[in-house]
């Protein structure tokens, strides 16, 4: 499972050990009636065991080499599609991702765009069920961390905003080839949005309320060095304006953003917003 970065230098790194394989899969669950869509499938070998295990399945490869290799190799197996294609760019809402039941998603995610993918599933979250990804080991403990502690920050608010984190195991540079210099860590995403848990209403022309919340979210972490107050009269809020919506919310002034749980931030960006609109 490996999608190649554009940019060679970077390279890639096969997943080989047959056990770590084996836990990928059956951390997805039951596949016999889904239909799962792996992310970089590199070489194949996570995609033989979906292959026998999934209704559909459909491998999304950015490698030019590697793609028409895989549909060789797959060519016999009807359930199989292999798209030479970026993953930024597919659309999982479209054919053929269309399905009666939300879609399983497992891939190991290039560490350079990381993030960027993680939100484009995120933007998918109304079609996607759960996500079992390989992600470096640093950036799953921020993924997870909760607030109160060092690795909290943009990353660990956004994903458990959109989804339920979950760490499965970690690898040693071993379990790939050739051996990266990290280790990396697979994780469980359920996707379950927390709408109405933090009332947030809906973005003017979006269903999905969440874009300008992360905004929000993003001036707050701007600077984590800085208080919460301070990063947001940095972002152009009158620093009234901001004392009165720390003291509606119950955060004491020096607050810092890691400190505070999503709910706290959501009354916050309630409170500065209506204070906005009034």
């Amino acid at each position: 499972m490996s999608q190649r970065s554009q940019r060679p230098k970077l390279g890639q790194n096969f997943l080989v050990s047959p056990t770590a394989q084996a836990d990928i899969a059956d951390a997805l669950g039951d596949l016999s009636r889904r239909t799962v869509v792996e992310i970089g499938p590199g070489r194949g070998a996570i995609t033989a065991l979906l292959a026998l295990r999934a209704q559909r399945l459909i491998a999304i490869e950015l490698d030019r080499d590697l793609a028409p290799a895989l549909q060789e190799q797959f060519a016999s197996q009807p359930n199989v599609e292999v798209l030479q294609q970026d993953i930024l760019r597919t659309d999982f809402a479209a054919p053929p991702f269309t399905s009666e039941e939300k879609l399983l998603v497992v891939g190991n995610l290039p560490y350079y765009i990381t993030s960027d993918i993680l939100l484009h599933l995120f933007a998918a979250h109304a079609v996607i069920e759960r996500a079992v990804i390989m992600v470096q080991r640093e950036v799953a403990d921020r993924v997870a961390a909760g607030p109160g502690t060092s690795d909290y920050g943009l990353l660990s608010a956004t994903t458990q905003i959109y989804a339920r984190v979950e760490k499965l195991f970690t690898l040693p540079p071993s379990a790939f080839s050739p051996p990266p210099q990290v280790h990396s860590t697979v994780l469980r995403l359920t996707m379950a949005p927390r709408f109405e848990e933090l009332h947030l209403t809906p973005t003017p022309g979006s269903a999905d309320p969440f874009p300008a919340f992360i905004a929000f979210l993003k001036m707050c972490f701007a600077q984590k060095r800085k208080t919460l107050a301070n990063n947001l009269r940095a972002a152009g809020h009158e620093a009234a304006r901001v004392a009165a919506a720390l003291a509606a919310c119950n955060i004491p002034p020096q607050s810092r953003t890691e400190q505070l749980n999503l709910p706290r931030m959501a009354c916050l960006y309630r409170a500065l917003s209506e204070g906005s609109a009034g």
